[in-house]
């Protein structure tokens, strides 16, 4: 997991516990005043699931951490988890260890099979000494939590492919492709349906000469293009007129050097070469993959401003000149 989003899943995680800790503090000292009742502790967590209203279930363990009550859940009693150990369960280990409020890492629930997460309460005979522990587990999807959308970063990421590709890299060769016998014509259509047809998301798979496009008025589904609709000026027709986005992040005179620079690593080398390239105007992202199945996502500034030479140290220029006109 990347640090930006270990620090996403961190701060929910001391929002979480914020919350469900004073709500279980709360409970100590009744199920003090019962223990060990099984009665009287069921009926504590019946009066306590209200102020717990994304609880699944809420349960009570003794200090070997075997279930005393039955599973609470807001659809009734569960009494067939009565007597169920827990011990073994890698959410009662800080609780066993001492700790008197914790909340585990999230997991995937055995029955749903859905994230979920357990706050263990440690439950004390008022002078330090171990009772037992109170259990509340949470689906996920149902806790309150405003979440933020998380911010993927935008400095350059590279990721390794599959290493049977790497090893037999030099083993290959670039076999050319439809797309690579009309690569220039293709990429001026390409650069047009983002300027005017309202494209903000394209990648070229130039090994298999099809494209994958998605577009403002659809975003969430993605049309795919393949050899015979690329070499096609026409298919604009099939495109609503739309004007640039204002809020793009590339501006539209550097759209066509960023695809003009696919075909420089397309051509760069026959054993090492570019298999698809991908351009998102919002985020400004460039995405890359090649015939080492190393793939690379960058800002397009960082993209355009790299040669040839960084890629497979031949010194040679890659970055194209911008047309203005």
């Amino acid at each position: 997991m990347s640090q930006a989003l270990q620090t996403a899943v961190a701060r929910q995680r001391m929002l979480l516990q914020g919350r469900l800790a004073g709500l279980l503090e709360r409970l100590v000292g009744d199920c003090r005043a019962v223990w060990p009742e099984r009665a009287g502790l069921e009926r504590i967590l019946a009066d306590a699931l209200p102020n717990l209203p994304s609880c699944k279930y809420l349960y009570v363990l003794d200090g070997d951490a075997h279930q005393l009550t039955a599973n609470l859940s807001p659809q009734g009693w569960l009494p067939e988890h009565l007597g169920r150990n827990r011990r073994e369960r890698p959410y009662l280990a800080e609780a066993l260890a001492g700790a008197r409020f914790s909340l585990s890492p999230v997991y995937l629930s055995r029955n749903a099979r859905r994230p979920s997460l357990t706050a263990i309460q440690r439950i004390d005979d008022g002078e330090g000494g171990l009772l037992g522990f109170l259990g509340a587990d949470f689906d996920l999807r149902e806790l309150p939590l405003t979440r933020e959308i998380y911010q993927q970063p935008e400095h350059w990421l590279q990721l390794k492919g599959d290493p049977a590709i790497r090893g037999g890299l030099f083993q290959q060769e670039r076999v050319e492709s439809l797309m690579d016998r009309r690569i220039d014509e293709i990429l001026d259509l390409l650069v047009e349906l983002v300027a005017a047809h309202g494209v903000f998301h394209g990648k070229l798979h130039f090994s298999s000469s099809r494209a994958t496009l998605w577009l403002i008025e659809d975003p969430f589904r993605f049309r795919i293009l393949d050899y015979e609709d690329l070499a096609n000026p026409g298919i604009c027709l099939a495109y609503p007129r739309q004007a640039y986005p204002a809020d793009a992040a590339i501006p539209l005179e550097r759209v066509g050097e960023v695809f003009r620079t696919f075909r420089a690593l397309r051509f760069m080398d026959e054993n090492i070469y570019l298999r698809s390239g991908s351009l998102n105007i919002f985020n400004g992202i460039v995405g890359l993959n090649f015939s080492c199945d190393g793939s690379h996502y960058m800002r397009w500034e960082e993209f355009l401003s790299k040669s040839l030479g960084f890629w497979i140290g031949t010194g040679e220029a890659c970055a194209v000149e911008s047309e203005t006109g």
